[in-house]
C-alpha cells in the first residue's frame, strides 16, 4: 500500500507527533489547548535545548525519583515483615544483602559456600555493589546504602533503556515516553536487578535495528547472563528469517550471543562450579511461585478441594503450554500476509513466557514494557494494563502481608481477590497478545506502519520481500509478491 512507503523529505525526518497520532494523548490535550499544530514540523525544524532525548530524561528522572517515594516507609523504617509488604516497599536487596553473605563480604557464586539463585553477571552486580558500601557487618545504615546504591544503578540502567528505545524507532522517538513513564517500572523497576537485562536487550535490538549484528549478539548474550528472557528474542529473529529467508542476521546474533554468554559463565563456572552450577538448580527445581497461575489454581483448588498441581505436574504443563504457545505465534509469523515486526514477535513470545511460567514476579511486568512500546505504542492499552498491573503488584504484598503475619484481618487481603487480581493480570496480557495479532495480520491497524513505516526495530529485515508463507491451508508454501511486502 503506498501509506506504507516512507515519505520523501530533504535533511531530517519529520517525527510522529503522540498528540496527533494518538486519541487518548489528543483529547487530554485539549485543556492546554489541543494537539500540536498542523503547520509546525517537528524534526525538521530544532526545538532549541528541548530535545526529545532531553525531555526523555527528565521524564526517566522523575519517574525515578517517583520509586524513591515509594519506598520511603521502608527507606526510614527498615525492611522488616510483614510491614514492609503493608507499606508495599519490599526489595529484594535489603534481604539478599543480609542473607547471602554480602553484608559479611561473601562474593556471589564465586565465594565459599555461596548460594546465590540469579544469573553470573546478576550476582557480579550483587557483589560488586556490595564492595561499594562502606563498613562491615549487618546493619540498618549499611543496608540503606547497599539499596540506595542500587537504586542509583537502576535508575542509571533505565535512561539507557529509554534513549535505546527512542533511538530504534525511527520518526517516533516519543513512544519511548511509555517506558521513560510506565507506572510498572516506578512500582516494580527496585524491586531486583531485572532493568539491567532490560538495557541490555534494549541495546541489543538497537544495534540489530542498525544491522551491527555482532555486537547486536554480544550484548543480547550479556542480557541472557543476567536473567534468561533476552534470549527469547531471537525467537523473533528466527521466524522473520524463515519469513524472508535471510539467514545470516540469524547466523551471525544468535552466535555472537552464545559466545558472550558463554564469555560471561565460564570463569565462574571454572572457579567454583558448585556456586554456579546452583542457580540452574534452584530454577529447575522451584515449585510454583507467586503470580503464576499454577499457583493461583492450586489456592482456589486448596480452598474448594480439588486436585492440586504436582510440582511434576507444573514441569511438565509450564513449558509444554509455552511451547504450544511459540507453535502458534510461528504460525501467526508464517501466515499473515505481511512480514511481522520484529518488536511484534518478540512481544508475543516474551508475553507467552510470562504467561505460562511457573512464577510471575511483580519485577517481571518491566521486560514486557520496552517491547509494547515498540510492539503496539497506543496509550489506552497501554495505560490500561498498566493500571492492573499496578493492581496485581498490590495484591502481591498484601496477599504476602496476610502470609507473614498474624495480624488482623482487616488488614489483609484474602485468597480469592489475590486470585482475581492474578487472573486480571493475565487477561490484561492476553488483550494485548491478542491486539498485536491482529496488527500483524491487518497492517492497517498497526500504529507504526500507519506513519509510512515498515519495520524500524527490523535491521536486516525491514523492507525485505517475504521468501515464502504458509498459504491458506497451512500446509503449503507459496510464495508472496513482492509488491506486497516492500
Amino acid at each position: 500500500m503506498q501509506e506504507n512507503q516512507p515519505p520523501e523529505h530533504r535533511g531530517r525526518s519529520r517525527l510522529v507527533v503522540p498528540s496527533r497520532s494518538d486519541v487518548l494523548l489528543r483529547n487530554f490535550t485539549e485543556v492546554i489547548g489541543g494537539p500540536l499544530g498542523s503547520r509546525s514540523a517537528p524534526g525538521i525544524v530544532s526545538p532549541g535545548i528541548f530535545t526529545v532525548e532531553r525531555v526523555l530524561i527528565l521524564l526517566t528522572v522523575l519517574s525515578a525519583l517517583a520509586g524513591i517515594l515509594v519506598k520511603g516507609y521502608c527507606r526510614v523504617n527498615g525492611w522488616e515483615s510483614p510491614t514492609q509488604f503493608y507499606a508495599t516497599c519490599y526489595s529484594d536487596f535489603p534481604d539478599l544483602f543480609r542473607n547471602r553473605g554480602l553484608a559479611e563480604g561473601t562474593f556471589p557464586v564465586l565465594g565459599s559456600g555461596s548460594q546465590f539463585e540469579y544469573p553470573v553477571l546478576t550476582a557480579l552486580i550483587a557483589g560488586v555493589t556490595a564492595w561499594l558500601v562502606p563498613g562491615s557487618g549487618i546493619s540498618d545504615a549499611r543496608v540503606l546504602a547497599y539499596f540506595d546504591i542500587n537504586l542509583t544503578l537502576l535508575a542509571a540502567v533505565t535512561v539507557v533503556t529509554v534513549l535505546a528505545t527512542a533511538r530504534m524507532t525511527g520518526r517516533r522517538p516519543w513512544d519511548a515516553a511509555m517506558v521513560a513513564l510506565a507506572p510498572g517500572i516506578v512500582l516494580a523497576g527496585t524491586i531486583n536487578w531485572d532493568m539491567w537485562a532490560v538495557a541490555m536487550l534494549a541495546l541489543g535490538m538497537y544495534f540489530f535495528s542498525r544491522q551491527r549484528l555482532v555486537l547486536a549478539g554480544v550484548l543480547i548474550g550479556l542480557g541472557a547472563a543476567m536473567n534468561f528472557y533476552p534470549l527469547l528474542v531471537l525467537g523473533a529473529v528466527l521466524l522473520l528469517a524463515l519469513r524472508t529467508g535471510r539467514f545470516r542476521p540469524l547466523l551471525v546474533t544468535a552466535g555472537a550471543a552464545a559466545a558472550s554468554w558463554l564469555a560471561a559463565n565460564l570463569p565462574f563456572a571454572a572457579a567454583n562450579p558448585a556456586g554456579w552450577v546452583y542457580f540452574f538448580q534452584f530454577s529447575a527445581d522451584r515449585d510454583a511461585g507467586y503470580g503464576s497461575p499454577w499457583f493461583a489454581y492450586n489456592l482456589v483448588a486448596e480452598r474448594v478441594r480439588w486436585t492440586e498441581l504436582s510440582p511434576a505436574a507444573v514441569d511438565l504443563l509450564s513449558p509444554g503450554l509455552f511451547v504450544l504457545s511459540c507453535a502458534a505465534i510461528a504460525a501467526v509469523a508464517l501466515t499473515a500476509p505481511r512480514r511481522p515486526r520484529l518488536a511484534q514477535l518478540a512481544f508475543l513470545i516474551v508475553a507467552a513466557f510470562i504467561l505460562t511460567g511457573k512464577v510471575y514476579s511483580p519485577q517481571f511486568v518491566v521486560w514486557l514494557i520496552p517491547l509494547l512500546a515498540l510492539a503496539r505504542p497506543r496509550w489506552r492499552d497501554f495505560l490500561i494494563w498498566q493500571g492492573i498491573e499496578g493492581l496485581h503488584w498490590a495484591a502481591v504484598w498484601m496477599y504476602l502481608g496476610q502470609v507473614t503475619s498474624a495480624g488482623s484481618s482487616q488488614h489483609n487481603l484474602d485468597m480469592p481477590y489475590y486470585v482475581l487480581a492474578v487472573a486480571a493480570h493475565m487477561a490484561a496480557v492476553g488483550y494485548l497478545m491478542l491486539r498485536v495479532t491482529r496488527d500483524i495480520y491487518n497492517p492497517r491497524y498497526d500504529p507504526i506502519r500507519r506513519h509510512h513505516l515498515d519495520d524500524p526495530h527490523g535491521g536486516p529485515f525491514a523492507g525485505a520481500p517475504d521468501g515464502f508463507r504458509l498459504g491458506p491451508g497451512g500446509s503449503s508454501v507459496l510464495p508472496c509478491k513482492a509488491g506486497a511486502n516492500a
